[in-house]
């Protein structure tokens, strides 16, 4: 539906109650990302997890797709693709609620690398809340612009390697800035001696945050204050 699809596991439970979104990353695609599902359906059980494609196929990369092109990572790039690619992730999210019957709070997305810049944009700028927005690898693109554009909070954590050689960890330390200007909460974490990719330990922070966020249990939780700030 929309035109993006994707690899599914149902709930272990047999009757979804929430739906976890995964985003690959740049040449990639939802038969990796799905791989996801089973580790964190031991603390979900009653999940539907979907993994759609990305949008447009990589050229010279078969099976793999792309957001957005990105021949190099740079902040002008990576904000206009995400901006344009946005829709059709956002039209996803509400054919799969739709789908399953589900109100918005019973979503959250999971991103990886480009898949974290898509979930970070779109889930931060819906008008209904999501359960959560979880990110590995990834950046915030166009922080200056999310104050302004921000319409939703929901709660957020970046997990990110401290040997990722091809997105620095510094970039998480930017998106917790940007995210705290714009009053969002966020969790985070520094895999030690992980490049670019998912480390156990940021596997279980992950699975713990979505079991958490799915509970509510972030409710009235205080964002950071931006250094700075009144």
């Amino acid at each position: 539906m929309f035109g993006l699809d994707g690899p599914r596991m149902p709930p272990r439970s047999g009757k979804p109650a929430k739906l976890v979104i995964l985003a690959h990353g740049y040449g990639s695609n939802g038969e990796d990302l799905i791989g996801l599902a089973p580790l964190f359906a031991q603390l979900l059980p009653d999940a539907v997890f979907v993994a759609p494609n990305a949008p447009e196929p990589v050229p010279g990369y078969r099976g793999g797709y792309q957001w957005f092109p990105l021949s190099r990572i740079d902040p002008q790039t990576t904000a206009t693709g995400v901006r344009l690619a946005a829709p059709a992730l956002d039209r996803f999210i509400d054919a799969e609620l739709l789908r399953y019957g589900l109100p918005a709070r019973a979503c959250a997305l999971v991103g990886f690398s480009q898949g974290t810049m898509m979930a970070l944009h779109v889930g931060l700028r819906r008008a209904e809340p999501l359960a959560g927005v979880l990110g590995y690898s990834g950046m915030l693109t166009g922080p200056e612009a999310l104050k302004g554009e921000i319409r939703s909070r929901p709660p957020v954590c970046l997990v990110h390697g401290d040997r990722d050689d091809v997105i620095p960890a510094a970039a998480a330390f930017m998106a917790l800035d940007g995210l705290a200007g714009a009053g969002a909460p966020a969790l985070w974490k520094i895999s030690r001696g992980a490049g670019h990719t998912i480390a156990e330990d940021g596997l279980t922070l992950g699975g713990r945050f979505l079991r958490d966020a799915f509970a509510g249990r972030f409710s009235g939780w205080q964002p950071p204050v931006r250094k700075g700030a009144a």
